[in-house]
């Protein structure tokens, strides 16, 4: 069984994620690494995260390596610290996932997600317990940074046009949902000469007023703030903010999808590059793409296929339909806080949000998910059903079945026995019929 998910290894606090767990993994990461390397280690708030943090610390010098505590940051706080400062990152961290989970994300020393193969060879010095244990007198070095978010917020200012944000003297309201962004949001906005409402922004790993996935149906608070309040723009974030979600000028919830459109749609209007995204977006990214007369790229579901395609082939923009937004001229992670600053550079030029989002084109989309025992032979089942389905199947993760009038996406989860169906069309009766198409499919493949 393999360790790591879509992003990182993620379990319950001291039931899966426990500080053996914790220093079994590091000491693995330190023997891949070598003797004398550097890693660098931040958390966010949860309160397990201090526990799990002196853990893998302890596993890391043990294998004789150089650790930077950069203390409670937010995932790409640590990545762009990493990238300058050390030759791999660990970040202690379960994300969006609700107050009981924790977790341990590996970064590479160019400040990305550790590669596929990275956590491979990771994960098998994990399981066949060859361990490199340092000699007494090699034992690694324990330094502390805790300049890292405003290194990080600094780096932020200067990739946006600053002086032109902060002329326009924007009224901003958040939620960081007393995660990690509670750090570095507030100020950054500040010193983008912003007016700031915060709610939930002090760091409590309880997360006592919502779970850190900022979903609309628990927003409402900020919502109402950006009506009642006349804020130009609505920000919430997640646990490690590293994704973004938005309330327009009006308090209307900007879904992701649209978000990453009209980014992805400000960007090639000024940059002309590819652009990078998972099959799992939208057509709108397409159709986007085809008007800029820039070149598209489907990857496999994960921020971390999306950033090493736009490194490969030094693309203008990537991300995903969940808020996670990646920004080149910064770093290539998808970053909660810069895509907020960049949606205020845009603003800055006198284009309201509501405006921006009204201008993709529409689409209705609809997902779902089955259970599955056997995944490995549900897929192959699949595989044999989806032949000769719609006019070009891509399989660059799972099936996404292309029609004239929309698309089919099945593909398995990355870390559970599920099956996941996506679909898309012009209409929702369309985009329904079209769900319930690959439900069936997934369902009778269970059954053979």
């Amino acid at each position: 069984m393999g360790l790591f998910g879509t992003n990182g290894v993620r379990g319950i606090a001291n039931e899966f994620i426990t500080p053996k767990f914790a220093i079994d993994l590091s000491r693995s990461l330190g023997t891949y690494l070598g003797e004398g390397k550097t890693v660098a280690i931040g958390r966010d708030t949860r309160i397990s995260g201090e526990m799990l943090k002196a853990a893998a610390i302890s596993g890391l010098l043990s294998a004789g390596i150089k650790v930077i505590d950069i203390g409670t940051c937010p995932t790409p706080s640590v990545q762009y610290y990493v990238r300058d400062h050390a030759d791999a990152g660990i970040v202690i961290t379960a994300s969006h996932n609700p107050r009981e989970y924790n977790g341990i994300k590996l970064i590479d020393a160019d400040g990305t997600e550790f590669s596929r193969e990275g956590e491979k060879k990771v994960e098998n010095i994990y399981y066949s317990r060859e361990f490199h244990t340092a000699n007494w007198n090699l034992t690694g070095e324990l330094n502390r940074d805790y300049n890292a978010n405003y290194y990080y917020i600094n780096g932020i200012i200067a990739s946006v046009n600053s002086t032109e944000i902060s002329e326009k003297q924007f009224r901003v309201a958040i939620d960081t949902g007393c995660g990690a962004g509670s750090l570095t949001l507030p100020l950054l906005l500040r010193k983008l000469g912003c007016e700031v409402i915060t709610i939930n922004a002090q760091p409590d790993g309880t997360f006592p007023w919502r779970n850190p996935e900022p979903t609309p149906d628990v927003l409402g608070e900020l919502r109402d703030i950006v009506k009642n309040y006349d804020a130009d723009l609505g920000v919430a974030q997640d646990g490690d903010a590293d994704r973004a979600v938005f309330f327009d000028e009006n308090g209307t919830f900007i879904d992701e999808e649209i978000l990453l459109s009209m980014m992805a749609k400000y960007v090639t209007s000024g940059k002309k590059g590819p652009i990078v995204t998972p099959v799992s977006s939208s057509r709108r990214m397409l159709d986007i793409a085809e008007k800029a007369g820039v070149q598209l790229h489907w990857t496999a579901v994960g921020s971390i296929n999306v950033a090493r395609r736009m490194m490969e082939i030094d693309a203008v923009f990537g991300g995903e339909g969940n808020g996670g937004l990646i920004f080149p001229e910064h770093q290539h992670c998808r970053d909660g806080a810069m895509a907020c600053a960049k949606l205020l550079d845009i603003m800055a030029t006198g284009v309201k949000t509501s405006e921006m989002a009204g201008n993709v084109p529409e689409y209705h989309n609809a997902k779902t998910k089955v259970k599955c025992g056997d995944l490995k032979k549900t897929l192959e089942n699949v595989a044999i059903r989806v032949q000769g389905e719609g006019i070009e199947i891509d399989t660059t993760d799972g099936f996404k079945i292309w029609y004239e009038d929309g698309w089919l996406l099945i593909r398995p989860s990355g870390t559970e026995p599920i099956v996941r169906v996506f679909a898309e069309a012009k209409t929702e009766q369309k985009a329904n019929e079209l769900l319930e198409r690959g439900e069936k499919i997934v369902l009778d493949s269970i059954q053979d």
